[in-house]
């Protein structure tokens, strides 16, 4: 019983392993399909109003699917002990919000997708979008800040400061694009930051609770 239920941690971790990185690939695919898409100049969001829109509504959601399922594994992972309570909680919500997003796609704008005109004031689902990016961000940087207390438990100094570092990094870049003529391009970098520094950190902690297992059953051998 305690092997299965090992099982289906190291399942839920490896969702936040993926997330990240199966996101990324999506966007750089779907930037070359959709004609007049740039993505030093468009918001990653009009892909979902755009020839292929599905696939960026699809993407949005499923990241936000396997982030929440990742937040499990973290909650059956950590719990009772740092961080175990509030980074799972922060985690769910940014993938609660992923799908969010996916459902309430962007206003067109840059003249994207082609023939688009941008609509005089936000529609209803454009803001409902906008304000949930906004906190798509947040709420990823706030579960890495957390992290930080984890990696500090366990006298883990390299790990706490990758993820100081890539909130840090993340939120600075992503304020930024407030002052930035050029918003897209920024907005990327910082969101490539915090997906990745998610699937990351879900891999060293599916890499050290691999390790934690090991150690016991060498001992038990050595024994």
């Amino acid at each position: 019983m305690q092997e299965k239920s090992s099982s289906v941690t190291r399942a839920l971790l490896v969702c936040g392993v993926i997330s990240g990185p199966l996101f990324i690939v999506a966007i750089l695919f779907q930037a070359v399909i959709n004609p007049g898409f740039d993505l030093r100049s468009d918001l990653i969001s009009l892909l979902s109003i755009g020839p292929y829109g599905y696939l960026q509504i699809a993407n949005f959601a499923l990241c936000g699917v396997l982030n929440i399922l990742f937040a499990l594994g973290v909650w059956r992972l950590l719990h009772g002990g740092p961080a175990g309570t509030f980074a799972p909680i922060f985690i769910g919500l940014h993938g609660i919000l992923l799908i969010v997003v996916a459902a309430f796609v962007t206003d067109p704008s840059s003249g994207f997708p082609i023939g688009s005109v941008a609509p005089a004031t936000p529609t209803t689902h454009g803001m409902i979008h906008a304000g949930g990016a906004l906190w798509v961000f947040l709420t990823c940087a706030i579960a890495l800040t957390i992290l930080v207390r984890y990696f500090i438990a366990r006298r883990e100094s390299g790990w706490a400061g990758y993820c100081g570092a890539s909130t840090i990094l993340m939120l600075l870049i992503f304020f930024s694009s407030f002052i930035t003529k050029n918003v897209a391009p920024v907005l990327d970098v910082s969101l490539t930051i915090g997906w990745m520094g998610i699937s990351v950190v879900a891999l060293q902690l599916l890499r050290s609770r691999g390790a934690a297992r090991i150690a016991p059953s060498a001992a038990a051998c050595a024994a």
